[in-house]
């Protein structure tokens, strides 16, 4: 969920105690490459994130999930650094490096001790335009994502609900596929399609290098230079819109799979940073969430699963920070004796009390509280600074708004959370889907796992 479990001491820092003077030092060059710098002394540690402005909303229909199969290429080796030469070299640096894939971004990175950040740059410079795709490591890395697939989706029934859910839910939105693609598309990628996908999208017009740890910046710009000004561009055009099209009336849709419990989902289609006229509404939906999901004495928790105990568990989310219009999404698994259909019916009775009274003084300053305290927590955390500024920029918010957010929410009003909720929760825009438990069959298979090294 949007809200994590934070330690009680941070809950209880005073709402004005946040701010962030830590400046971050931007420089474009002429290639197109964005790179951001921030310093951060504590440790002698330094993280290195590029990111590239593409995933799984970018692809066409056919080739779902090549984005993730590229990254997972892209530790295939290139003309100078063979096959696990990358790792190799990060490894004996005493480093540790990884990748991730999304909707809107694919990223790697590296964590070095920061006196080998030109060993981070070196690399990672060779393979934004050199990597080498052959049809062998294709076939053999298929294996692997269909393996993955089928123990992160295919063998888990919410997983395999919520992809479900997603296709009904959007129509025309690249966000109704799957991040790690349907399975036909997998078992027909050719090197052609990978070697064009990585052509168009892998330059340095198309990406963002952030670095944050204990390094000065004009340090870091100069070694970037050195390594990244030289590589060239692709000729990338604007992508074209992708607008959903309007909702015309709730949408359901049941799915029977072999699962031990019944399982709810709830999504209203909603806008986000990215296209909402007035941004105070979406850090108003921020704030509703946190409301019914933000801990232990937040609404769903306190009056659904220990109040009238019909849950087993529920939850609320809503991501403001994706690049196209996404869901504000509830979910919940009822208790015995209750029903999917009893969890729907609490579920609207918590948004109708949302759109019908105020919430309180306290309620909002605890959410407040958690988001303060969240923001200090997380500033802890050289990977998470350089991830937040790298997401913003990648998804087009840009980085500028990262000092925001605190200042955003703590605006919020107990009158623009109800009109928030009456404005975009509305049952014409909702999404439901009812996991329906089917019986579970000992199946006998001696599968072996491949191993996937990398997270997305």
């Amino acid at each position: 969920m949007i809200f994590r479990v934070i330690m009680f001491a941070l809950i209880c820092l005073p709402i004005n105690a946040y701010s962030s003077n830590v400046k971050v030092h931007q420089r474009v060059f002429d290639n197109g490459l964005k790179v951001l710098v921030k310093e951060d002394h504590r440790s002698p540690v330094v993280v290195s994130q590029i990111w590239y402005k593409v995933g799984s909303s970018y692809e066409p229909g056919g080739i779902t999930g090549v984005s993730h199969m590229l990254e997972h290429m892209m530790f295939k080796g290139t003309e100078k650094y063979p096959k696990g030469e990358f790792s190799r070299i990060i490894a004996e640096n005493g480093g540790r490096e990884n990748a991730f894939t999304g909707r809107d971004y694919t990223a790697y990175f590296q964590t070095m001790e920061k006196s080998r950040l030109e060993v981070s740059f070196k690399l990672e410079a060779d393979r934004m335009r050199g990597l080498s795709l052959n049809a062998g490591e294709l076939k053999k890395e298929l294996e692997v994502v269909t393996e993955e697939r089928r123990m992160r989706t295919d063998d888990k029934p919410r997983s395999k609900m919520q992809e479900h859910f997603m296709a009904m839910a959007f129509s025309n939105s690249p966000y109704k596929n799957p991040v790690i693609g349907w399975p036909s598309d997998i078992a027909n990628y050719k090197v052609d399609d990978l070697q064009a996908w990585y052509e168009l999208w892998y330059a340095p017009n198309n990406a963002t290098l952030v670095v944050v740890g204990d390094i000065k910046a004009d340090d870091v710009f100069a070694l970037a230079e050195k390594y990244f000004a030289g590589i060239k561009t692709s000729d990338i055009k604007p992508i074209k819109p992708q607008a959903e099209i309007l909702q015309h009336g709730i949408r359901k849709t049941t799915i029977k799979l072999p699962a031990k419990l019944p399982y709810l989902i709830m999504g209203y289609k909603v806008p986000v940073l990215n296209s909402i006229e007035n941004d105070t509404d979406a850090y108003a939906l921020e704030v509703l969430a946190g409301i019914l999901d933000g801990g232990s004495s937040a609404r769903l928790a306190s009056r659904l699963v220990r109040g009238k105990q019909i849950a087993v568990s529920a939850g609320a989310g809503y991501n403001m920070m994706s690049r196209l219009p996404d869901l504000f999404m509830l979910d919940a698994t009822p208790a015995e004796g209750q029903t999917v259909f009893d969890m729907e019916y609490a579920l609207k009775e918590q948004v109708y009390d949302l759109k019908s009274e105020l919430v309180s003084v306290d309620e909002l300053q605890r959410v407040k509280a958690q988001v303060l305290a969240s923001a200090v927590y997380e500033r802890d955390s050289n990977f998470y600074q350089a991830m937040q500024l790298g997401m913003l920029e990648t998804v087009g918010i840009g980085w500028e708004k990262v000092d925001e957010y605190v200042e955003k929410v703590n605006q919020i009003t107990a009158e623009q959370v109800r009109d928030v909720a009456r404005k975009y929760l509305l049952e014409d825009q909702l999404n439901i889907a009812y996991l329906d438990p089917q019986p579970i069959r000992q199946q006998k298979q001696n599968s072996k796992v491949a191993g996937g090294r990398h997270a997305h």
